[in-house]
């Protein structure tokens, strides 16, 4: 018996002390209404491989983390919270160059997104664009010349 009294369960004086969370981020899901259409816009807008897929969810292996597409109902389900239009956030997309934020933009949106902010300078420089993806995530399509981005895609924050 773990010291809370039930097999495997610990205590509120266990002698595990956790002192820091490692800093990574692993899986992003968003729920997705139709898959076909979402296949199109990831598949054919950004040009990206699943690496798994059933008749309820796609995965894609990114670099370092996992970005899944599950169905709202059965994502809803399991969540246990209702459903709504995906707003207050923004997932980001960093490339290399100004031009290719014109490109992919104007792709994505030729595969089923919205531009919902045309290519332009922000305040703080480079060249940034805002699509949504079928079901409405936003999705900035960013580059940044004070951002390096290496051979695996990992973007490194910049001064």
């Amino acid at each position: 018996m773990g010291e809370g009294g039930l097999p495997g369960q610990l205590g509120l004086h266990s002698r595990v002390h956790l002192t820091m969370t490692q800093q990574q981020l692993s899986l992003v899901t968003l729920t997705i209404h139709e898959l076909d259409r979402s296949r199109r816009f990831y598949g054919d807008g950004f040009g990206w491989k699943p690496v798994y897929e059933s008749k309820e969810v796609l995965f894609f292996q990114m670099n370092g983390l996992v970005l899944a597409l599950w169905l709202a109902g059965p994502m809803v389900e399991d969540l246990g919270r209702p459903d709504g239009e995906s707003n207050g956030f923004a997932l980001a997309h960093n490339v290399g160059g100004k031009d290719e934020v014109d490109v992919l933009v104007a792709r994505l949106a030729a595969h089923g997104g919205t531009i919902l902010r045309e290519p332009a300078a922000p305040p703080h420089g480079g060249w940034r664009a805002y699509v949504a993806d079928p079901d409405m995530h936003a999705w900035e399509i960013a580059w940044n010349p004070a951002w390096h981005i290496d051979g695996d895609g990992r973007v490194t924050f910049g001064a």
